[in-house]
């Protein structure tokens, strides 16, 4: 049975997603959606700090400061790199971020160079069918089988950089958003802007009920996800607890949905958190919202570089279902709206364990438990006797 809690503005949720996907945020050029974000929070009244980088560290104040927790989702997106002039004018790519170059093909796309931006697309080698007929269809897929065709004269290496074009020049991949009446949203970047937009509707929501968090809770907007790196030096504070943002996988072998939110038990880092993880499946239970549990094989988060970065907290991922991960994306807003209503129903929920505000316990009394039902303790290890598994032999001494 559903119970009271802030309902997330959709229309807002719309609106900032579509203003984030008009702006291009590839891994190493994030100052614009950094700027974007931060501007959000101080309309919404939650105050931020920035790291040198721009990763955006807030503060939601509530009744305790420790054991405090944290929610992160990730502004910077895949995209590509300059890697090379080419002799016939055009130039070689390097992907920002881990994805197929299957995805690039017939892209639009924009170059920031030192000077301006250049529009171009992003074409197979044999690009042409009345030339090269089927030959395309026997091209490898790989990132040295596509070249970013100039909207400029560029016929050679020296019109390139004539051009102003530099090698390690950013490009961004048009999102080409749809929002649909069937409540249906399709675009490029998904990953992470619709997961950062369902995060800001939730904050709002929280600010704007009145409601004080529990404990305090920190928002955090990170801007090297997609190379790993992430939220690994984004927490300066005591948290005991980490919840990532994410995008969850809609293909088959996954159980994650367009309609539902996604609470990944696994992911390529290993397991999440077992009573983090569960408090969250039981919050969406008590306040009737959709949820389906995954894992994710070929995936890592903010959480899990955290984790990796040596701190020692609780972790686990939040994640909205979305088809084409990496290519032309697709999700629903049942799904971001389900997101953002456990989200507030996560900052306004007491802490998993109060006792985790201290980081190391002295007596096992506090320590948590998993195996709690009767049937599943055993007063005896179960282990076969030796007899039983290796002769004895009439030599053998007594």
């Amino acid at each position: 049975m559903a119970h009271d809690l802030p309902e997330p503005d959709l229309d807002y949720l719309r609106k900032v997603l579509l203003e984030m996907l008009a702006i291009p945020s590839p891994t190493g050029f994030t100052d614009t959606i950094v700027r974007y974000v931060a501007e959000r929070l101080e309309e919404i009244g939650i105050p931020f700090e920035l790291t040198r980088r721009g990763t955006i560290r807030a503060t939601l104040v509530g009744r305790r400061s420790s054991p405090d927790r944290a929610l992160s989702a990730h502004l910077d997106t895949i995209g590509a790199i300059v890697r090379d002039y080419k002799d016939n004018g055009r130039l070689a790519l390097s992907p920002v971020g881990c994805w197929s170059s299957r995805f690039a093909e017939g892209s639009r796309v924009s170059v920031f160079t030192d000077h301006g931006v250049l529009r171009g697309s992003v074409l197979p080698l044999l690009a042409s069918g009345h030339a090269f007929n089927t030959e395309v269809d026997s091209l490898p897929v790989s990132w040295d089988h596509v070249e970013l065709r100039l909207d400029a004269y560029s016929t050679t290496r020296a019109d390139c950089a004539a051009l102003g074009v530099s090698v390690g020049d950013f490009v961004a991949f048009d999102p080409l958003p749809e929002f649909t009446e069937s409540g249906h949203i399709s675009a490029r970047h998904l990953d992470d802007k619709a997961g950062v937009a369902a995060l800001l509707a939730a904050l709002k929501a929280v600010k704007e009920s009145g409601r004080e968090p529990p404990i305090d809770c920190h928002p955090l907007f990170t801007i090297t996800e997609e190379i790993g790196s992430g939220s690994a030096a984004a927490l300066p504070w005591d948290v005991s607890e980490f919840v990532g943002i994410d995008i969850a996988p809609v293909a088959a072998g996954q159980q994650s949905s367009e309609h539902a939110v996604t609470v990944a038990l696994q992911d390529s880092g290993g397991p999440y958190d077992y009573h983090l993880s569960r408090h969250l499946l039981r919050l969406a239970d008590h306040h009737a919202i959709p949820i389906r549990r995954d894992l994710f094989r070929y995936y890592h988060s903010d959480a899990q570089s955290a984790i990796a970065a040596g701190h020692d907290i609780r972790t686990a991922l939040l994640a909205f279902g979305c088809d084409a991960t990496h290519g032309y994306e697709r999700t629903h807003v049942d799904s971001l709206a389900a997101l953002s209503r456990l989200l507030s129903a996560y900052i306004l929920s007491p802490p998993v364990f109060a006792s985790d505000a201290q980081p190391a316990q002295a007596s096992l009394e506090p320590f948590s438990h998993q195996l709690e039902h009767a049937a599943q303790m055993e007063t005896e290890t179960r282990v076969p006797t030796v007899e039983s598994l290796v002769p004895v032999s009439d030599d053998d001494p007594e």
